[in-house]
């Protein structure tokens, strides 16, 4: 088989198809080609071995949410059980078959459609396909609701692969995120389906010749309508509880930040700065409160008063620091930079939950507006490193390396 390939391999070279070709090849074999002149890099990791790392990562998510998606399904119909047994009542058999309708789906029309224009256009521009989107399509499903027509993804796939990334050139050009550029064109195209209390759990949205919608609202949701949350610790920590297909768990996601900081693949700088700057909103906003500055009738004290370090609990903060924020090509590229790339993101997300009732969750629009400030950053800190060295050198004093030099030094002065 490999054989055959290898021979149509060399049959479509220098073909119009021919990175088409090549990048189903590779995808199932290992390139043969070998530098034999020049200097070049012997290393085990290129960027498909990095997509494949974060991917992993992102797998326990994946099927995590294939249980909850049947999980709260079935609980919106039939109530919460008053005991909950992990075995019997959420890795049930009807629990992933509810997910794997939903949700395989949803993966399988992002990695589609993605997929198609991405060949399509590097046959066009003659240059080989890239594994940018091999990420891309498997954080694109876990960040919606899980019903989300399938029609509206894949529209929302093609402008962001040919919009946020394409017209910039392609993987490692673009300036924003393009999963998060897919994300944001779904919540302003079509805001009635990314938020809501009908949208969280399966087939929420009211069906004809049904009386009354299931109905899934998030903690966000009950905080932002002054509601208290029947959710405890445990149940937003371990993820049993309605949101985005893969952002539930936060467990799961810490577990997948460890895996990629251990792997060295994404930044530890941006994760710690990140979380710094959520807690610091966060008790900011619970120190008005505890201040009295605030009356209790005003429509942000419940989510002003929510206890700072449980922002990290709820909603996509958590999953968006870990595998969003840390994305190398539109973060910051200065060790410096990413200290203050990472702090303003977890800043300005729970900012923007406070102040957009709304919609409760500003995650995705804080790492966007800090993708386009990520360059001014790292312009700032190059910057300010050149005038350190420059006043440095202007201080410093040039000693002789050698005997030689010294006698030169004397006899240009007298």
């Amino acid at each position: 088989m490999k054989e055959k390939l290898h021979q149509l391999k060399l049959k479509y070279q220098g073909k119009k198809m021919a990175p088409a070709f090549n990048a189903l090849h590779t995808f199932l074999y290992m390139p043969n080609e070998t530098t034999h002149s020049g200097a070049h890099v012997r290393a085990a990791d290129d960027l498909k071995r990095t997509m494949n790392t974060v991917i992993m990562a992102l797998v326990p998510c994946l099927l995590f949410g294939m249980f909850n998606a049947g999980y709260q399904h079935y609980s919106a119909i039939n109530g919460f059980p008053e005991s909950f047994s992990l075995f019997e009542h959420f890795l049930t058999w009807d629990n992933f078959w509810v997910g794997v309708t939903t949700v395989l789906p949803l993966v399988i029309v992002s990695y589609g459609v993605g997929l198609a224009i991405e060949f399509l256009f590097a046959v066009i521009k003659g240059h080989e396909v890239e594994e940018g989107y091999l990420v891309t399509g498997m954080l694109v499903p876990l960040i919606i609701p899980v019903d989300t027509p399938l029609w509206m993804l894949a529209i929302a796939v093609a402008f962001g692969v040919v919009i946020g990334k394409e017209v910039f050139g392609g993987t490692g050009m673009n300036i924003l995120n393009p999963a998060l550029t897919i994300r944001a064109f779904l919540f302003f195209a079509y805001p009635t389906w990314m938020s809501g209390d009908k949208v969280w759990v399966h087939e929420g949205v009211e069906r004809a010749g049904t009386a009354d919608a299931i109905s899934g609202e998030t903690v966000l949701g009950s905080l932002a309508q002054g509601s208290d949350y029947a959710y405890s610790l445990s149940d937003m920590f371990y993820g049993f509880i309605p949101g985005s297909v893969g952002e539930t768990s936060t467990l799961l996601i810490l577990l997948g930040a460890l895996f990629l900081i251990f792997t060295k693949i994404a930044s530890w700088r941006i994760m710690v700065s990140a979380v710094v700057g959520a807690l610091a909103m966060g008790l900011i906003f619970n120190g008005i409160v505890d201040a009295g500055w605030l009356p209790e009738y005003s429509k942000f004290y419940t989510l002003m008063s929510f206890p700072y370090w449980q922002h990290l609990l709820v909603g996509g903060l958590a999953f968006g620091i870990v595998f969003m924020a840390t994305d190398p090509v539109t973060g910051s590229q200065t060790n410096k930079g990413k200290w203050y790339y990472g702090f303003f993101i977890g800043f300005l997300s729970v900012m923007i939950r406070v102040f957009n009732p709304g919609y409760p969750e500003g995650v995705f629009l804080a790492i966007l507006l800090m993708n386009v400030f990520a360059p001014t950053i790292d312009h700032y800190v190059v910057k300010g490193n050149i005038k350190k060295r420059l006043k440095r050198f202007k201080t410093a004093t040039i000693y002789p390396k050698s005997s030689d030099e010294v006698d030169t030094l004397k006899t240009e002065t007298a």
